[in-house]
């Protein structure tokens, strides 16, 4: 097994999951292989029999604003040459995780597979998701041109253990577990979120996610688009009240509705799973966000220093 990005977040639970079962697990480091470069990926590929491309270019609203164009051309530069050089090292399957920001900004909810090409994505999610979602077309004209078995699975907002605890370029909750527990710690009296924390969003615990690709390695069978979320809708208001809670920050959230949004809406339908695949969510959003935060205090180390002496910062969403 050879996982891209296999020494990120997700990689690490996917990997954890495989060698449990017995699993040699190759780990591909963008350190060692730049999957921009074709020769660099077919090395990385070579010799596998099954491969799970997790390595992005990815960050929040801010970072995707000041990035759009390394996030469209890396993650392109990536998809494309991992499914040519893994169709000519001759790999037996392809596990190619896509994301949510693919759907159009104004996507009916729940989220169908079916909406997907119904629309342009929110504009700040717009560079990375449509690189993203051309994985779709590659698994699609891949599978018809040369019988390569390829799936890409549409996995919405993860969160979990190892994630990117950045204030700068990190998701919605990494970001605000972050922020609330600094001001927590320094008393803070009053912490600032981006937006106005009326936009929704689904969020899956990162287990959940592993078990979910390896599911999908094993049962899908189509270049078709499938859903893996939890089919369960937050506000982002809700969102920081309960990490708030769990953080034991008892101060002032302040909402700067001069900043951004992002997609008003995001929960997904995820009924196409669950025949295909047969994956359910196991993990609630409240126990998973418990056991983020619990795992954040003991992780605290000299490379995330605290920025608590600046409550009025911000913290933003995608």
């Amino acid at each position: 097994m050879v996982l891209t990005g296999g020494a990120g977040f997700v990689g690490k639970a996917i990997a954890r999951d495989l060698e449990a079962l017995g699993a040699e697990v190759r780990i591909v480091r963008s350190a060692d292989h730049d999957l921009r470069d074709a020769n660099a990926t077919r090395e990385a590929l070579d010799g596998a029999e099954i491969v799970f491309h997790l390595a992005a270019n990815v960050g929040g609203i801010g970072f995707n604003r000041s990035n759009p164009a390394p996030l469209v051309y890396d993650n392109m530069m990536m998809a494309g040459n991992v499914f040519e050089q893994a169709r000519q090292a001759g790999v037996e399957k392809l596990v190619s995780a896509c994301t949510v920001c693919a759907y159009p900004k104004f996507t009916p909810t729940p989220f169908s597979e079916d909406e997907l090409w119904n629309g342009y994505p929110e504009e700040t999610n717009a560079p990375y998701g449509l690189a993203k979602k051309m994985m779709l077309v590659l698994s699609d004209s891949y599978r018809r041109q040369y019988d390569f078995d390829s799936v890409v699975p549409m996995v919405v907002n993860l969160y979990g253990p190892n994630d990117h605890f950045s204030l700068e370029d990190s998701h919605v909750i990494p970001a605000m577990i972050r922020k609330f527990q600094e001001a927590a710690d320094a008393s803070a009296p009053e912490v600032t979120m981006w937006g106005s924390g009326k936009p929704s969003r689904e969020f899956l615990f990162v287990d959940d996610a592993a078990r979910a690709l390896l599911l999908a390695c094993e049962h899908l069978q189509t270049s078709d688009p499938v859903n893996v979320g939890t089919g369960v809708e937050t506000t982002i208001r809700d969102l920081a009240d309960m990490i708030s809670r769990f953080s034991g920050y008892e101060g002032e959230i302040v909402w700067d509705e001069s900043k951004p949004d992002g997609q008003p809406t995001r929960c997904l339908d995820v009924s196409r799973a669950r025949s295909l695949m047969g994956f359910e969510a196991q993990v609630g959003l409240e126990e998973g966000l418990r056991r983020t935060v619990e795992w954040f205090r003991g992780s605290l180390s000299e490379d995330q220093p605290s920025t608590a002496q600046a409550p009025e910062s911000s913290t933003r969403h995608t």
